[in-house]
């Protein structure tokens, strides 16, 4: 379905959404986006914040070292000369 055909029918893949079925929306044939049943999108956030946890534990239990949030928030908005970007 192309990102003009969502647009024009948009309420018939938000029904079929709530039925269950998905539609991938394309831009010059490439899928870009989907209309899923919030069950679906709801799973998904779940299994990736299960598989970041798992990760976040192995790194602790490898006794990696660990940031703290100022830490981290500091580095985001410094560049790598020291400065504030």
């Amino acid at each position: 379905m192309t990102v003009r055909e969502a647009r024009a029918h948009l309420a018939d893949h938000i029904n079929r959404a709530e039925e269950g079925i998905a539609t991938v929306i394309t831009r010059n044939g490439a899928p870009v986006a989907a209309v899923v049943p919030i069950a679906d999108f709801e799973a998904l956030e779940e299994a990736a914040d299960v598989m970041l946890a798992r990760e976040a534990e192995a790194v602790l239990a490898e006794g990696a070292p660990t940031v703290g949030m100022a830490e981290l928030l500091a580095d985001l908005f410094t560049d790598h000369g020291g400065e504030a970007a």
